[in-house]
């Protein structure tokens, strides 16, 4: 996907194509029922044979971000060529290895003649890269129109970091709860033009540079949580491992409202004093504050009135899902989680992106943003999103495959067991 109105439709084409030749028994069985959405998104119902247990939901997206070989791959980037055991190619882990891990999952049930008790949707999204406005939203509309309701959602999110997080004794699972909000604001100033051999004491540009400077100078945003949700995650949430986070950018945008001064743009010659200036800067909204709160942060920052200040686009950071021991669906994802790799911490999380499930949010009030996909901190991994050399190992696609293989049959279970009960029980 290049833009919104722009995405490559001939390849969406083939690559239905290539679903339906390499997962068989998903797209001719006749308990799943296949639907095209938006023209090139898939909407997979598997109905259960228990119709009044509340269904759920995964999702995943085919489209990907543009990559071009010149840039240094060591693999052409839509090549899947294996190379020392990892699968290079753009969108190996965004989102493709979900896409196949969860219709490979599903051809393997029913191969062995599995039946779910409780049903089931797969929404696979085809512009989540530009909005999934199209794919996504259209999903939701059509299942809004059905009176569906579902039990909770599981998307793309975080995943297993191992040694990202300084202090923390082996890797851990987060399993997003929530996802960061966003707001675009301009900056700009409007004076009187002049000639650079005649400067005024001040110009649009002086101006506008110490606003944002002073913006820029301004620690990341970060207002406390319930005491609830930080005394139940104090190795997430507590200052000292805020502290710890807030040290590299990988991990300190999960703490805390960021802020990106993405653009500055003034003056048309070298001997004009130009009469405009503008900048915009970027928020990632955290889940404990508003849109609203941060655009009123930075007229208080900015704090002259030379400077006009203008939100040109955002939204609030999602609802935050239930994650406690009644929370069905955070238990189950966990449960699988630990079922495969008992080492692991698993804990909630923020999501610092924005993912497709954002659009469910009128249809389930649990969402989850989580795929077990190992971030290691010697690997680069987090450069390699929607970067050069994008790889999966063949061993962690293989995981991910029976992760889902697992939940889905995991999900069969009525209802949980009382807290604190032996694992055999579920």
């Amino acid at each position: 996907s290049f833009t919104e109105t722009n995405v490559n439709t001939s390849a969406l084409r083939e690559f239905d194509a290539l679903l339906k030749k390499v997962f068989p028994k998903v797209f001719s069985s006749s308990l799943v029922q296949h639907e095209m959405v938006g023209n090139y998104s898939h909407l997979l119902t598997v109905p259960g044979s228990e119709a009044d247990l509340e269904p759920y939901m995964l999702l995943a997206h085919i489209d990907v971000v543009p990559a071009d070989e010149a840039d240094g791959w060591d693999a052409p980037p839509f090549s899947a060529q294996e190379l020392n055991g990892f699968i290079y190619g753009r969108g190996t882990i965004d989102n493709k290895q979900s896409v196949m891990g969860i219709l490979q999952a599903l051809e393997y049930l029913l191969e062995r003649g599995y039946t779910p008790r409780r049903s089931f949707y797969i929404g696979l999204g085809h512009d989540e890269e530009v909005n999934g406005l199209h794919g996504a939203a259209n999903i939701v509309k059509l299942l809004k129109s059905r009176g569906v309701k579902l039990q909770y959602v599981l998307d793309e999110g975080l995943a297993v970091l191992d040694g990202v997080i300084s202090g923390l004794d082996g890797p851990a699972a987060l399993i997003g709860i929530s996802e960061k909000g966003q707001a675009t604001v301009k900056l700009s100033v409007s004076s009187a033009p002049g000639h650079s051999s005649m400067p005024p004491r001040e110009s649009s540009i002086g101006i506008l540079a110490s606003a944002v400077k002073r913006q820029a100078e301004t620690p990341n945003i970060f207002f406390g949580l319930p005491l609830r949700f930080i005394m139940s995650n104090l190795w997430l949430f507590s200052p000292l491992l805020s502290r710890v986070l807030e040290r590299k950018p990988d991990t300190n945008a999960f703490v805390r409202t960021t802020t990106a001064v993405t653009m500055f743009n003034s003056g048309v010659k070298i001997n004009i004093i130009p009469s405009n200036a503008e900048a915009f800067v970027n928020f990632r909204i955290h889940s404990a504050q508003t849109l609203q709160e941060v655009v009123e942060l930075v007229e208080l920052t900015v704090s002259d009135e030379r400077v006009k200040v203008e939100l040109v686009n955002g939204f609030d950071p999602l609802p935050i899902s239930s994650y406690d021991e009644q929370a069905f669906g955070f238990q189950i994802i966990k449960k699988t989680v630990q079922g495969m790799f008992p080492q692991l911490t698993v804990a909630p999380g923020i999501c610092v992106g924005n993912t497709d499930s954002r659009h469910y949010k009128d249809i389930t009030q649990d969402i989850y943003r989580f795929a077990p996909f190992y971030l290691i901190k010697h690997s680069c991994s987090s450069f390699r999103f929607h970067g050069v050399n994008e790889r999966i190992s063949i061993q962690n696609y293989e995981e991910i495959v029976l992760f889902y293989f697992q939940l889905i049959q995991n999900n069969d279970i009525r209802k949980l067991p009382p807290p604190h009960s032996s694992q055999h029980e579920l």
